[in-house]
């Protein structure tokens, strides 16, 4: 008998506004959570096809003596050029969404009820077209930013990042982003706020 596919939920929105909470509560709630960044570190790690595309663009300086990435360095570079940023990610992203897609399979297989992919850039990376729902993270500006300092982001940093994200979120995901998490106010209310989410999304499903 074949098993129903799980529900999928796309993961996304800005830096600091909590997109790891909702992730890892939605875990806890019973669904599989594939974390797009970890993929892109496992997609990187020593051994990995990528590597020597990366190293014939950004050269030997972003690699450390025993021949591992070294991400600081490499961050440094493209985080200060977005045509850089884009050519890593060029490289980055198609194996990311095929270690993605296994592990939908997986969860499919083990008859999860739904699955979770985290992804800032879920559009860009091609994710978005294999979920069901895209749920855009969000929260006050200022909040936001308050979030990113106290981690001890510099401000320079905090700019940069910002921009790199580019346009809008809302504006680039369009009709995609079916639901939006405010993340702003107490975590009681906010878990509140994604458990009444997932009743929706998984009552969505089964009307369906």
């Amino acid at each position: 008998m074949t098993r129903p596919r799980p529900r999928c939920i796309g993961l996304t929105g800005p830096i600091g506004c909590g997109k790891s909470t909702v992730a890892r509560w939605l875990g806890e709630l019973g669904g599989e959570v594939i974390d797009a960044d970890v993929l892109a570190r496992e997609a990187t790690a020593p051994g990995a096809a990528t590597l020597e595309p990366i190293r014939r663009r950004f050269g030997g300086g972003v690699f450390r003596t025993d021949g591992s990435l070294d991400r600081s360095a490499l961050a440094t570079i493209v985080f200060a050029d977005p045509a850089a940023l884009a050519e890593l990610e060029a490289i980055v992203h198609p194996p990311v969404r095929m270690r993605a897609i296994a592990s939908l399979e997986r969860a499919a297989a083990e008859g999860r009820p739904f699955v979770v992919i985290e992804a800032i850039k879920l559009v860009e990376g091609g994710l978005a077209a294999r979920c069901d729902e895209v749920w855009l993270v969000e929260c006050d500006p200022a909040e936001q930013r308050r979030r990113l300092l106290g981690r001890g982001m510099a401000e320079s940093d905090l700019a940069r990042r910002l921009r790199l994200q580019g346009p809008d979120l809302a504006e680039r995901l369009g009709p995609k982003a079916t639901r939006r998490i405010s993340t702003s106010g107490s975590l009681e209310e906010v878990r509140r706020r994604v458990e009444a989410a997932l009743g929706e999304a998984l009552a969505a499903k089964r009307d369906g």
